[in-house]
């Protein structure tokens, strides 16, 4: 977690005497993650974290494979997903490795359930949207265009604003999520030429904790299934807690372009560092300022990479034949580049909106079954056919 936060009330000093209104001892419970050595926060629970009155699993949690179809450039359309659903139960399957997984939903009802990823941390995009996530360390509301990093393991629940409907990317990371390191010095703090700083990290705002008694379902993700857990009070009990491990948002609109003269790399579009993977932000900004600039990024082979673009928008310089919500899947072992036209279009242009999220895996992506349903098989042909620009169904 970037920096250090505390909320609620906490003791003078960790692992001292901390009592309860009754006079019972507070539950301490240290979070964190590589054991006692990575960031982590201590939290002081009115019950103890333990008393877990029974636990079953509730089923497999198991991503097939499309094996059968060639190498090819992929494009996905999300207007097409399944609508509604829990944000956590019901997403849909897009991309994976033992590195990342993405997954989309549009979810429209607020969870009965808690709910615990132990197997993965979770940056999840906010496309559309508005509402709180709950946790045990208090509440952080959210709007579009945030990224929401739940850190493995973090109870919680999203509260969904039903009168803005939530549209959700979600990417499951094996590693733990963390700024870029070339933005940070030695001592962690971000630097004056990183693309943000602290300011634009939001953090939980307010702790309410809960005293209640009775049968609270917990799902936990683990071990690549769902198993819930009846809770004998509710989790939300935390009266303080303090630490470097927490959920946090961080909004793509506070992300501040690095721009140059000539045409910059991708890199400097890096928002997120995990393992095996970056998250890169393209957001509106001034194209390059040479009078022989070319604004529209050259050809390239993704060498020992698979790109993946979520468009935010329905703007993006070099792509046609996309729409707002689009994923494009560009896999290892093929150059990709501008489609016909657009690198003269753009040569003199001085600015662009488009807003998209990027997640580079290094290694290679497959494509899970669900997403063969919303997939535009011909978009491997569109750099021949230009005039190919809209949605043609898979065929049988």
């Amino acid at each position: 977690m970037p920096i250090y936060h505390s909320l609620g009330e906490v003791p003078r000093k960790r692992h001292i005497v901390f009592r309860r209104p009754d006079g019972g001892l507070y539950a301490e419970e240290l979070m964190g993650h590589e054991g006692f050595v990575g960031t982590s926060s201590l939290l002081y629970h009115t019950h103890p974290p333990t008393t877990v009155k029974s636990a079953r699993k509730v089923r497999d949690v198991v991503w097939e494979a499309d094996e059968g179809t060639s190498l090819r450039h992929r494009h996905f359309l999300t207007s097409r997903v399944r609508k509604g659903g829990s944000a956590t139960m019901d997403r849909i399957p897009l991309l994976f490795n033992s590195d990342i997984a993405m997954s989309y939903v549009e979810p429209d009802a607020i969870d009965a359930h808690f709910y615990r990823n132990s197997q993965a941390d979770e940056v999840v995009y906010v496309v559309e949207g508005q509402g709180v996530l709950e946790s045990v360390y208090g509440d952080l509301p959210y709007k579009p265009g945030d990224y929401i990093v739940i850190h493995r393991n973090i109870l919680h629940r999203w509260r969904l604003d039903a009168a803005a409907p939530s549209k959700l990317l979600v990417m499951e990371s094996a590693g733990h999520i963390r700024f870029p390191r070339r933005y940070r010095n030695e001592y962690g703090q971000l630097l004056e030429g990183a693309p943000f700083c602290e300011r634009d990290i939001r953090r939980p705002q307010s702790l309410a904790p809960h005293d209640e008694r009775g049968d609270f379902p917990l799902f936990v993700k683990q071990y690549n299934a769902i198993n819930e857990l009846i809770l004998d009070h509710h989790p939300f009990d935390v009266v303080g807690w303090d630490g470097y491990f927490y959920p946090w948002a961080f909004n793509i609109h506070d992300f501040e372009p690095i721009v140059g003269r000539i045409h910059q790399p991708p890199p400097v579009h890096q928002t997120f560092q995990g393992d095996g993977f970056v998250i890169c932000s393209f957001c509106p900004r001034p194209y390059d300022f040479d009078p022989n600039a070319v604004p529209a990024p050259y050809n390239h082979s993704n060498v020992d990479s698979d790109e993946v673009l979520f468009y935010a928008s329905s703007e993006f310089m070099s792509r046609k034949g996309i729409e707002y919500g689009s994923i494009t899947h560009h896999p290892d072992g093929l150059p990709h580049g501008p489609h016909p036209g657009r690198t003269e279009a753009s040569i003199g242009a001085k600015y662009t909106n488009e807003l998209a999220v990027m997640m580079d895996s290094f290694r290679p992506l497959k494509v899970a079954k669900p997403a063969m349903t919303i997939e535009d098989p011909k978009y491997h042909q569109s750099w021949v056919d230009q005039q190919h620009a809209a949605f043609s169904p898979p065929t049988s």
